[in-house]
């Protein structure tokens, strides 16, 4: 399983779930991928595989299975500017399954979502995958 985790600004939200995934025992299948060297560096952290910038986007959104991330890495110059239009593209045209944290920061509203604090959401995800497996 290729679990891909892409996160911007300061990667808080990206740190937290890789911790998550890695305790879940996926350190091995997990690649983070940062919009920016902060983001990357804050995920890493964890001891799992990362790059920053559009290619390793691209390049590893095309091979993933999961990609997980924010509600924003799906709409163009969103998370301040960071997603490119480029980025945007390779997250939704890639065959993986989305994992998306609705985020009221990416101007993005999904309507019927529960309000639930990003942990929550978090753990939903590491319980969808752990049902996948």
């Amino acid at each position: 399983m290729k679990i891909l985790v892409i996160d911007g600004q300061g990667g808080k939200m990206g740190k937290a779930i890789v911790e998550q995934l890695v305790k879940a025992g996926h350190r091995d299948d997990v690649i983070a991928v940062g919009t920016n060297a902060v983001a990357t560096a804050a995920m890493i952290k964890s001891g799992v595989a990362g790059a920053t910038g559009e290619n390793p986007v691209k390049v590893n959104a095309a091979k993933a299975d999961y990609i997980i991330g924010p509600m924003g890495i799906i709409a163009a110059n969103s998370l301040l500017g960071e997603i490119t239009p480029a980025m945007a593209l390779a997250v939704s045209e890639s065959n993986a399954r989305k994992l998306l944290i609705p985020v009221s920061k990416c101007n993005i509203q999904v309507m019927g979502t529960v309000d639930k604090s990003m942990n929550d959401y978090i753990m939903e995800i590491c319980e969808y995958l752990d049902e996948e497996e």
